[in-house]
């Protein structure tokens, strides 16, 4: 009895009282954190001032503070009673790196006066079954859209993102800060962004990702053309803790789609304050197959026997690195290597197709699309003090090379001699972009301080088509006596080149280059610790359109540190791309003899020159947001941002021009050799009004449970305007830009989407719970009708387990519950499947492990 009252009287004893405040970097209390003795269940919570009391175990406990948005800090006590710990933004935790939509280094994510997203990518890959980075931030940001496509050429090798549901190439998109290249493709047939290009997110492997931020809102007068709908700021990891590996491995329910993963990452010191941090990444993703079975409905309903995923075979590498040479002076570099193998099926060709040779292929075939797509980038600068002044300068280079081949397919004009392989050419897309920058906090102009940020970009853009073999794209002039119903006989010729996907010709090569310099300023005026405004301004020129000015102001106003009202007014631009200024390919028909072209030709060609087409002009934008940031209770969050965007001359991708749809320019077409024509055009104003909104809710209870709730939704309203033709086809409307497009382009902005995620963990046990609703769109179909695709609400599940400090095993399902999308008439929709490519896809359950090493 003795010896226990003793004992107790000593735990007594040990026990240490410790007080202290917790704010961020500018000294602004943040309510709400957690605040616990590591290793036990001992905790408190700070209040509206920020301040704590925790008895700790004994005077050397080690204190954690954890709340989210910022970095988790362990600070060891040491016999002290008073601990004031200031928290560093997980958008601003690595040195050097800006948070994107603010060139303020003295700012954190919570005090920009524009929305912003932080994803911290390495801690939600281990409890999601997505393994590339677009349908992981697909499942995970309600503001990003993407869908993976099927029976879409190049797209079912490359998903189309979308940002606000705006365009795939209105979303500017960098990585350390940097501006990313675009991918060489421009999105064509059957998919969201017709007509549009975009950046090769799947390019960067998950496992090198510290954080993704994604600004939400218009941003050209900082980052330049193609930041309208906002921008995606990708910062790699800068640990040098060490080894980290990954074993993913996954299966739909029905057997396919086999996913198998592979990464390493390791990060290691060089010198003081230097490091290298190196990822290596492969990835597989087998076929999958929704088609339905020809034998049970007929060939007639069926067009295509393969309806899925394209196989996908990925690898890359990528490297971030940063060495000191001076006190207040550093060289960084990061960049990589991305070679990609693709295949995909087209549309079946059955046994009785005319463009099938029987002798060939006996029962029909289905021609493979296969692409070999290398992407390759490098980052090299070097930044310091000087003078007081942050200085960096840059030199960053992206180059994107897609090469097509066709198998399992013929050329029917060669009839029995047919090849089945072509090199069908393909295309690439290279960039450079050098940068000076200049950035200096004054802490005595106003009372609260200002920032002051200019610099200038200088950009070289290559732009190639290289041709594919003779065969591919040829017409050898074969052909079929066919009965007419008039007692007669027709000549019918065989389909040239290669069924699936026709090579391009030597005619579509092109080589064409140009520049652009920008120049611009930015200030942010802190009025006093609650008000602040910045201001922005751009000056652009291109070599090949002319020049643009952009301005943008911005506001932030924080009634108490548990309400703040933020909003921002810009205009915006996006210069046409390349590709869309230059793409061509020709597709040949054999007619009475005579070769004639289908054409869908480039902006500035003969056939567009006489139609009245104008050159491609930038497209311009006007964007608004207003929004709120709230803290009311401790562990909550509450942000919510209307948004208002206006485009005036969008770039599309025309419908089919012939001479029976458009009679008025037949004699034009005649002329040219020409009996089918598209362009791209600025053809089209858009509206969207929309509303994002962010509550997060995250509690420790007692005994060490940690509990996090999100709740995530983005709201979409896209109007279009009237089109806007030349004046010979002031009256084919519907053909420029028909309802159908129409109904396509409304679908990238769907009404809603909402996500809801519950995280529990507690020792060495964590669990994943997701649920996201998926709104209803409307897609018109082959027959004029509109196919409408209901709301569905999709179940994600994880659960993990720290089997020993070096090793977590994770298993979980996406789509936990198999659900699909509407079924609709496969000969009626345009990927050729019961379901369009959706959000929220359409291969149902999908049963993924993890096992995650860290040495």
């Amino acid at each position: 009895m003795i010896a226990g009252l003793l004992l107790a009287c000593l735990n007594s004893y040990a026990q240490h009282v410790v007080k202290g405040k917790v704010s961020d970097n500018t000294g602004a209390p943040i309510p709400g954190v957690s605040v616990f003795e590591k290793g036990t269940s001992r905790g408190a919570t700070t209040d509206a001032a920020g301040a704590f009391q925790l008895e700790a175990g004994n005077a050397n406990a080690v204190i954690v503070f954890r709340v989210l948005g910022y970095a988790t800090q362990e600070v060891s006590l040491n016999g002290k009673n008073t601990l004031n710990v200031s928290l560093v933004s997980e958008s601003t935790a690595i040195q050097g790196v800006e948070v994107v939509g603010s060139r303020s280094l003295n700012r954190s994510v919570t005090q920009t006066p524009v929305p912003i997203d932080i994803i911290p990518v390495a801690k939600i890959t281990n409890s999601v079954g997505q393994l590339d980075l677009n349908q992981l931030m697909q499942f995970v940001a309600p503001s990003f859209n993407s869908n993976r496509q099927t029976g879409s050429d190049g797209a079912d090798h490359i998903d189309p993102a979308t940002l606000r549901g705006l365009g795939p190439d209105q979303t500017l998109v960098l990585i350390n800060g940097k501006r990313r290249h675009q991918s060489s493709l421009v999105n064509l047939y059957g998919t969201r962004g017709r007509g549009n290009t975009g950046t090769d997110l799947n390019t960067i492997p998950a496992a090198a990702i510290e954080r993704i931020e994604i600004l939400r809102d218009g941003a050209a007068a900082q980052y330049g053309s193609d930041a309208i709908a906002g921008v995606i700021n990708i910062v790699l990891k800068s640990s040098t803790d060490g080894l980290t590996t990954n074993i993913n491995g996954g299966i739909t329910s029905k057997g396919d789609g086999e996913n198998v993963g592979l990464n390493a990452n390791y990060g290691f010191k060089i010198g003081e304050g230097g490091f290298i941090n190196v990822t290596t990444d492969y990835l597989y993703r087998g076929r999958t197959n929704r088609a339905e079975d020809p034998a049970k409905v007929g060939e007639d309903n069926v067009p295509r026997r393969f309806y899925g995923d394209a196989m996908m075979e990925n690898y890359a590498a990528m490297y971030n690195a940063r060495i000191p040479i001076a006190e207040k002076a550093e060289i960084y570099s990061f960049g990589g290597y991305n070679q990609r193998h693709g295949n995909a099926y087209a549309f079946t060709r059955y046994a009785g197709d005319d463009r099938n040779i029987p002798s060939i292929y006996p029962n029909g075939f289905d021609p493979q699309i296969i692409s070999d797509i290398g992407d390759r980038s490098i980052s090299v600068g070097v930044r310091g003090v000087m003078k007081g002044w942050n200085v960096d300068f840059n030199n960053t280079y992206g180059i994107n090379r897609f090469h097509y081949y066709v198998d399992h397919t013929l050329n029917a004009s060669l009839l029995e001699q047919s090849p089945t392989r072509f090199d069908a050419g393909g295309f690439q897309l290279s960039q450079n972009t050098a940068g000076l920058h200049f950035t200096r906090f004054f802490e005595n102009v106003l009372p609260k301080g200002t920032n002051i940020a200019f610099g200038t970009e200088f950009r070289t853009e290559n732009y190639r088509i290289f041709a594919g073999e003779e065969g591919s794209w040829k017409a050898y002039g074969a052909y079929d006596l066919v009965p007419n119903d008039n007692g007669g006989i027709d000549t019918v010729y065989k389909a040239a080149g290669s069924q699936g996907f026709p090579g391009f010709q030597p005619a579509n090569m092109v080589d064409e280059s140009r520049t652009n310099l920008g120049v611009y300023a930015d200030g942010e005026f802190n009025f006093s610790s609650n008000f602040m405004i910045g201001a922005a301004g751009r000056y652009e020129r291109y070599n090949d359109f002319g020049s643009t000015i952009n301005g943008k102001l911005s506001m932030r106003y924080e009634i108490s540190p548990a309400l703040a009202f933020r909003g921002s007014i810009s205009t915006g631009f996006r210069a046409p791309s390349l590709a869309q200024i230059y793409f061509n390919t020709t597709y040949t028909n054999v007619v009475r003899g005579e070769v004639i072209e289908n054409l869908l030709t480039r902006n500035q060609s003969n056939i567009t020159r006489v139609l009245g087409v104008e050159p491609l002009k930038q497209e311009k934008a006007v964007n608004a947001s207003l929004g709120l940031t709230s803290r009311p209770a401790p562990g909550l969050s509450i942000t919510v941002d209307g948004y208002y965007v206006k485009i005036k001359d969008r770039i599309v991708l025309t419908g089919d021009f012939t001479a029976d749809n458009a009679p008025e320019i037949a004699p034009d077409l005649d002329k040219l050799n020409v009996s089918v024509v598209k362009f791209f055009t600025n053809a089209l104003d858009t509206k969207t009004l929309g509303l994002d909104a962010i509550v997060t809710w995250n509690k420790r209870f007692s005994g060490g449970h940690d509990f996090t709730a999100t709740l995530a939704a983005n709201f979409n309203d896209l109007e279009t305007g009237d089109i806007k033709t030349s004046a010979k086809l002031a009256s084919r409307k519907d053909i420029y830009f028909s309802d159908r497009e129409r109904s396509f382009l409304v679908a990238s902005a769907p009404p809603s989407k909402i996500n809801l995620t519950l995280d529990y963990r507690y020792g060495k046990f964590n669990t994943n719970l997701r649920f996201v609703r998926f709104d209803r769109i409307r897609l018109q179909n082959y027959d004029l009708v509109y196919d409408i695709y209901d709301a569905r609400i999709v179940t994600d599940l994880s659960v993990g387990y720290q089997i020993i400090p070096a090793v977590t095993w994770v298993v979980g399902a996406s789509n936990l519950f198999n659900v699909y999308p509407t079924r609709h008439n496969a000969t009626l929709t345009d990927s050729g499947g019961i379901y369009e490519p959706l959000q929220m896809g359409f291969n149902g359950t999908y049963f993924f492990s993890r096992l995650s090493f860290r040495f």
